[in-house]
């Protein structure tokens, strides 16, 4: 048994990562019934999956489409929940420093439990094994359970009965509770959850969600005003 350290910690990386994976995956089976539940048919579903790979933008495009929203909404609303990804990504590309077709294998699988495993280690190179082993985790047994998913989808049943419906919202919460310890997390929660049920009733599927985004706008201008109200009274020509 080796004693190297950096060993060590490059197999408990890639333990975690394995860990992430089958236990995100798991939920990959509530997504392939909803797909079909809500109209799709296996392949778009295993497609949504491979192609599209972010969990909470998933259910939320087929939450949507469920309700008998637009196709449209329902796209600019997944996509609005990935933006995150893209911040993910900013931050990683300092650790990973790929380029070419590793770069863009890499974008795929920068989602939530890969960037949480990469960011738990220490050493940049086992960081780097923390994320591939997470990212690639969570595609494998996402995309198989998917596909069990939707195979089995008409054996089950209304998902309703199994509980299946609220994998959409667990998801969600699952996203957002760790921005809830700070208190500009609660407020722009508070605030979003407001605008949404007030948008609720009037409005068309999925808009509630899109109108609900603009409390984090508001929360930052908010929050942002005080540093620029300093900046603005610091003295011209103070240079200390």
């Amino acid at each position: 048994m080796t004693t190297d350290p950096l060993v060590v910690e490059h197999a408990a990386a890639r333990r975690q990562g394995l860990s992430v994976g089958l236990a995100t995956g798991i939920y990959g089976v509530s997504f392939g019934a909803l797909g079909i539940a809500a109209g799709l048919d296996l392949w778009q579903t295993v497609a949504l999956s491979l192609l599209l790979f972010t969990g909470g933008s998933q259910f939320a495009f087929i939450g949507i489409i469920s309700a008998g929203g637009n196709p449209v909404t329902a796209v600019v609303t997944s996509t609005l929940l990935g933006i995150r990804n893209g911040l993910y990504g900013l931050q990683l590309a300092r650790v990973l420093r790929l380029t070419g077709w590793r770069r863009a294998a890499a974008a795929h699988l920068t989602i939530d439990e890969s960037t949480a495993v990469a960011l738990a280690q220490q050493d940049p190179a086992v960081q780097r094994t923390g994320f591939w082993a997470g990212g690639l985790g969570v595609f494998t047994f996402w995309n198989l359970s998917t596909l069990v998913g939707a195979v089995v989808g008409n054996a089950i049943g209304d998902p309703r009965v199994w509980g299946l419906d609220a994998a959409a919202a667990a998801a969600f919460v699952g996203l957002i509770w760790p921005r809830l310890r700070d208190r500009t997390g609660r407020v722009t929660a508070a605030l979003a959850a407001a605008i949404a049920l007030i948008a609720f009733g009037p409005t068309p599927a999925g808009v509630p969600v899109l109108l609900a985004a603009l409390a984090a706008v508001v929360v930052g201008l908010i929050s942002s005003a005080p540093s620029r109200a300093r900046d603005l009274e610091q003295p011209e020509g103070d240079l200390l």
